[in-house]
């Protein structure tokens, strides 16, 4: 007992003097960085504890992940300028324009990011040391720098990499390759608990961290952003200057301080005598990486890849035979972050001059975006446009001219009551980027997708003119007040939008029957597409308050339900009419795990979590070979590479489940399995033989790369046709503006339908080459096989990829509750 108490007092005292004095990372963890993975609240603690003993730090959270963790930033200066900060953070804006009032600001502001991909984990543990090194060595460079540090954008992914990794590690950790501990299982620490890539989410913002992330960032727009990640073990460290494309609202200057920034780096390297390679790979063209987005809102922005990535663990043999360890990794990021800070320091004149210069839009071919559409995906832009703090207004004139995006050429809308973005505002470079028709490409080898076009992904009719289209107004506030008509046949309510599919869910979920026309019909003085929905009394009589729930239901979706005291049609199918069909609560079962890939699996979860607000199922490749199918009535199949694992029984399982009523929906790669198969409808377009070099590849070794370009498709729009008349395709007309992410290509199913399709291909925006483009002639987009009472739905484009392209979203809706609705569970 005597014993346990001295050990208590010895601890105690020892916690009583740490707490007097500023530690560094190693004495307040117990550990040196490098020698341990730190868990997400060790590093929350050490923050704190820096802010806690420094006037030199202050330290805030900014959110919550979905895991509950806090998203957290320090601000770091002198004492004088922490004393200071608002003003510092107020003249920034005001000289950008953001904020009104003139400036002639005297500080740079460099924000560094750490570990948006959680199981590129050195970056958090070089954020401890940085912080640190900042206010204990290198206060001389706060003096006129404020840096701000965000220690770990991803934290659920970080945990999720770091807890896997201490419990599986060898001690002493084991540096081979095939270790255990370099092999993570699915579906990795890289994404967040969504499964989302977070450094593909700046600019849609689907995520909460980013959500939150950039109502702070709008706050402070640095002027230089750097955003640390890991590459492969093989690949000793990356830094700037950036690779070709850059885009071209990229200025000189900033393409040339990215230059002074890597020379500065390379001083530091070179003197130590590590690797390091520059402009290659990461380009600076797509809009939502940690790099591309704040180098589009004027800041120089920046990507820092350190060889390791989840491989390394704590230590890995790389195959040129040297043993790469956590210490060296977060030494270079250190090294490089603070390197970054001096260089900014020492031009702090020039980046607040030519920060200033970015803001000025007048050299902008087009002024202004013109948009129509329905209220619903207008509403859905200017949600997302109000994230990026983009002005926009309503227009009130009759006719606006210029590039037709629907047209792909010049024409003109009906601009009364349009909405108008324009680039006369200070993030007008911004807006360009989202809106413009079609980026320009120095060079076609991307390092992602090279099409977004805000008009197509919302699926709205645009005009971009050169000339600025004066708009007013605020942003529409949707009231809506439905009331109880207990002694009519039932509501109606319209199928447009995503909107309109949460309202039905959220019915089906308070076991509220819905029925949909299959006919377009009139009920009193209104017309109803197909796809209308149709709520009766008939079908609900045994719902007690049947009414009350259902107008509750739609006023919280703000949704208008047409009261009707007949069933009885003006035109078209009535009520009780075989075309006009119960819509079955469905039981949905999605594959997850090996073999899928989990970024697609992630936009499902979280469209059904988060959006729709419906119930799934998860299966796990590991056991769906033994499940009972027949609990389901849907199986979806997520993106992914199913050749080696769906072998021909488990493929005549799912026929026969299909056979007696089931639905499979199979997304982007996951159709290929059923390609060629007996059974499946489904064939792939190939090269004919003449097309095919049959002498052999003669293409010298170093111009491979750019040859094959003429193969790829890289995330371009294509314009494809619908038949409307089909069920999945209900709430859209004869055009879908579609963004392919590869070449694959599908024959039109002989016996299916063929719901969206391309003929002749036209990529209206994005890079596409010529032999991709051929193969494309006559080739499937969106199909539906019907085997026995069943079917299988073909979607060759996802369309719910990273959870941004807006107009796909009713399709797949389409496709679980509308097409062939064979069957209603009891």
């Amino acid at each position: 007992m005597k014993k346990i108490i001295f050990t208590f007092f010895v601890v105690t005292t020892c916690l009583t003097y740490s707490q007097n004095k500023l530690q560094s990372p190693a004495e307040f963890l117990g550990y040196e960085i490098g020698d341990q993975f730190t868990r997400h609240a060790e590093v929350i603690n050490y923050f704190n504890h820096v802010a806690d003993h420094s006037k030199m730090v202050t330290y805030h959270t900014y959110g919550k992940t979905n895991e509950r963790r806090p998203l957290t930033y320090a601000i770091i200066s002198s004492e004088e300028n922490i004393n200071n900060i608002e003003n510092i953070r107020l003249d920034n804006l005001r000289n950008a324009g953001i904020a009104e009032g003139t400036a002639s600001p005297q500080t740079a502001i460099v924000w560094l990011s750490y570990n948006v991909h959680g199981n590129e984990a050195s970056s958090t543990e070089a954020a401890m040391q940085t912080i640190y090194e900042l206010i204990t060595k290198k206060t001389s460079w706060l003096q006129n720098t404020v840096v701000i540090i965000d220690p770990c954008i991803n934290p659920d992914g970080r945990d999720r990499y770091a807890n896997w990794y201490n419990q599986v590690k060898a001690t002493p950790y084991n540096v081979d390759q095939l270790a255990t501990e370099h092999n993570e299982p699915w579906p990795g620490g890289r994404p967040n608990h969504y499964l989302f890539d977070l450094n593909r989410d700046w600019a849609w913002a689907t995520q909460v961290e980013s959500q939150q992330r950039l109502k702070v960032y709008n706050t402070w727009m640095p002027h230089v952003h750097v955003d640390f990640h890991e590459q492969g073990i093989n690949e000793p460290y990356y830094f700037a200057p950036a690779a070709e494309p850059f885009h071209e609202i990229i200025t000189p200057w900033q393409r040339d301080f990215q230059t002074q920034i890597g020379k500065n780096h390379a001083r530091y390297f070179d003197a130590e005598g590590w690797l390091f390679y520059t402009r290659e790979r990461f380009d600076l063209l797509y809009p939502s990486y940690g790099d591309t987005y704040p180098t589009f809102m004027g800041a120089i922005g920046m990507t820092y890849e350190q060889a390791g990535h989840g491989r390394a663990g704590l230590g890995i043999q790389t195959d040129e035979g040297y043993i790469l360890t956590l210490k060296d990794r977060a030494l270079h990021h250190t090294t490089t972050g603070l390197s970054t800070v001096e260089i900014a320091s020492k031009n702090v004149e020039k980046l607040t001059t030519e920060f200033k210069k970015f803001f000025e839009n007048s050299n902008l071919k087009y002024k202004s975006y013109v948009l129509t559409g329905k209220a619903d995906k207008i509403n859905a832009l200017t949600n997302l446009l109000d994230k990026h703090e983009i002005k926009y207004g309503f227009s009130n004139t009759a006719k606006i001219s210029g590039f037709n995006f629907k047209e792909n050429k010049a024409g003109s809308i009906n601009g009364n009551g349009a909405l108008v973005v324009s680039v006369n505002q200070p993030k007008g470079k911004m807006v360009k980027v989202l809106f413009e028709p079609d980026a320009k490409l120095s060079n076609p080898l991307t390092y992602d997708i090279t099409a977004w076009s805000i008009p197509h992904a919302y699926g709205l009719d645009a005009i971009a003119s050169t000339s600025l289209i004066a708009a007013n107004g605020n942003k529409k506030t949707t009231t809506i007040n439905n009331t109880v008509s207990s002694s009519g046949a039932g509501y109606i309510s319209k199928w447009n939008s995503i909107e309109d599919a949460s309202f039905m869910a959220d019915l089906l979920q308070h076991n509220i029957r819905v029925r949909f026309s299959e006919k377009d019909f009139t009920n009193g003085t209104e017309s109803f597409k197909k796809g209308s929905l149709i709520i009766t009394k008939s079908d609900n009589r045994k719902t007690k308050n049947y009414d009350q729930i259902v107008v509750d239901i739609a006023n919280k979706h703000y949704r208008k339900l047409y009261t009707t005291p007949t069933s009885f049609s003006g035109n078209g199918v009535d009520f009780g009419s075989p075309e006009v069909k119960l819509i079955n609560n469905q039981k949905i079962a999605v594959l997850k795990g090996d073999y899928t890939s989990s970024l697609s699996y992630g936009e499902i979860w979280h469209f059904f979590e988060q959006q729709l607000k419906f119930p799934i199922t998860s299966i796990d490749t590991k056991y769906f070979k033994r499940i009972d199918l027949n609990k389901y009535d849907v199986l979806i199949m997520p993106n992914g590479y199913y050749n080696g694992y769906l072998d021909k029984t488990t493929l005549d399982k799912i026929k026969k489940w299909v056979r007696s009523g089931g639905k499979v929906i199979a997304i982007a790669n996951a159709v290929s399995v059923f390609a060629d198969k007996e059974g499946f409808d489904l064939k792939k377009n190939e090269a004919s033989e003449k097309d095919k070099d049959s002498i052999g590849n003669l293409i010298p070794y170093d111009q491979r790369e750019r040859k094959s370009v003429k193969d790829f498709i890289t995330g371009s729009i294509f314009k494809t046709k619908v038949d409307p008349s089909h069920p999945m395709a209900f709430g859209y007309d004869d055009t879908y503006f579609s963004l392919k992410l590869g070449s694959n290509s599908y024959k039109f199913l002989k016996d299916g339908y063929n719901i969206a399709y391309i003929e002749q291909p036209q990529s209206v925006s994005g890079f596409a080459g010529k032999d991709a483009l051929k193969n494309l002639n006559n080739s499937l987009v969106f199909g539906e096989s019907q085997i026995g009472s069943g079917s299988i739905i073909y979607m060759v484009d996802n369309p719910l990829f990273r959870s941004f392209w807006e107009n796909g979203k009713l399709f797949f809706v389409n496709a679980i509750f509308f097409a062939n609705n064979n069957k209603f569970r009891i």
